[in-house]
């Protein structure tokens, strides 16, 4: 195995392809399929790359999980700083710096920095919809067209007189061409089984993380930290808004579910069940739970440990397409930012898709399958870990205070 380093240059894959500012790439217009925030912040690295994007999102609006919130870790406001888009996300998110755990108890048990927050930004919290209406305002004020209501149901490989092209087909009847299309289209990707029609489906962690947010008073986590709290039953963690909001989450055991289905049970059921978890523990998880209203917001945790083949002569996947990791490490959102600068800078410097398709899996297969196992490893256990870094093992930071998993850095 390669050792993990510091940025781009001196990754998994070993050496670094830099040193042009446009690149003679020889092509000029990608298609990404989904306007999420691998396929935003993609567009956004393919025009820095002067290579031409759209971009084709199913749904009418691209703000799903509307009520959800995500972290974004040091590598990937670092990657964003790529693009110039971490300004932007740094305005409408907020810090934290820390990681107290507490017993079920109450006994207070560790408290650390959060992974990266020693060596550069440290982690950002928003929900994810601001973070789509932020990238996608980026992208609109860029000049990059976002098409919505665009679902795709196949692509086919034509041959032109410069070459190949592909040509995307929507489930509205409608077509676009280009010269490469990109599957920034999530768990359920669609471009992953026109790849490879038995590529592997995503796997049910045997989870539900529910999400919810509160006022109450009496148990406010301290400022600029997430407090997560290991009861008999489930990890609860919580983190304070700016404005004294609580924002919570917790994993609980589910069987698989569908949105529909995870929709029609009830907010108050919701808080019911999550509440349960932490029955008789001596901490505010149960009362923060119940003093929520009717925001709560619960989805199905899956990961995918390996997707074989990445990409075919035209078509390739990033992000969740590509490499979903359960929720654990929190760094799903960035790994697909880092995804999308990393793909861009290889589709610019080199002359056809498939051989850029080739150097983005060297430069990114073995960190992103690593991510997916360690998020993995705490998904299978009640442990005092926090948002994105496993407290033990070989994801842990070294002993010298790096981090290989928030420490990473792209070099353009």
């Amino acid at each position: 195995m390669r050792p993990q380093g510091r940025t781009a240059g001196h990754d998994p894959a070993g050496g670094t392809e830099r040193g042009h500012t446009r690149g003679d790439h020889g092509m000029s217009k990608a298609l990404i399929i989904g306007g999420g925030i691998a396929g935003t912040v993609t567009a956004m690295a393919l025009h820095k790359a002067g290579i031409e994007a759209e971009v084709f999102e199913a749904y009418p609006t691209g703000a799903d999980d509307v009520g959800a919130f995500l972290v974004v870790f040091a590598n990937g406001l670092e990657a964003l700083r790529v693009v110039d888009a971490h300004d932007p996300v740094a305005a409408h998110s907020f810090p934290a710096r820390r990681i107290a755990v507490f017993g079920h108890d109450g006994t207070k048990v560790a408290e650390r920095p959060i992974a990266g927050s020693g060596t550069g930004p440290g982690p950002r919290t928003l929900r994810r919809a601001t973070l789509y209406q932020v990238l996608h305002a980026e992208a609109a004020r860029r000049g990059i067209p976002v098409h919505h209501g665009k679902r795709l149901v196949g692509a086919e490989t034509v041959a032109s007189a410069g070459g190949k092209r592909v040509v995307a087909a929507f489930a509205d009847g409608s077509r676009a061409e280009g010269d490469l299309l990109i599957g920034a289209d999530g768990l359920h990707s669609v471009t992953r089984t026109l790849i490879d029609p038995a590529a592997p489906r995503p796997r049910h962690t045997g989870q539900h993380t529910v999400c919810g947010y509160t006022r109450a008073t009496g148990a406010e986590p301290a400022a600029e930290t997430y407090t997560m709290i290991r009861g008999d039953r489930a990890v609860f963690g919580c983190t304070r808004a700016p404005d004294d909001e609580i924002w919570w989450f917790a994993n609980i055991p589910g069987a698989e579910s569908d949105r529909t289905a995870l929709q029609a049970v009830g907010p108050g059921e919701w808080r019911d069940r999550v509440a349960a978890r932490f029955p008789g523990d001596a901490t505010p998880a149960a009362a923060l739970v119940r003093a929520t209203g009717d925001r709560v917001i619960v989805s199905s945790a899956y990961d995918i440990a390996t997707t074989p083949t990445w990409y075919d002569d035209t078509k390739v996947v990033l992000g969740d397409a590509a490499h979903a990791a359960a929720p654990n490490a929190a760094q799903g959102a960035s790994m697909a930012i880092e995804d999308g600068i990393v793909l861009a800078r290889c589709l610019r410097d080199h002359t056809d898709p498939r051989t850029a398709f080739a150097a983005y899996e060297k430069l990114r297969r073995e960190r992103v399958e690593k991510v997916v196992a360690a998020s993995a490893g705490l998904a299978a256990r009640t442990g005092p870990q926090g948002p994105g870094r496993p407290a033990t093992g070989p994801a842990g930071g070294g002993a010298d205070g790096s981090d290989w998993l928030t420490d990473y850095r792209i070099e353009w």
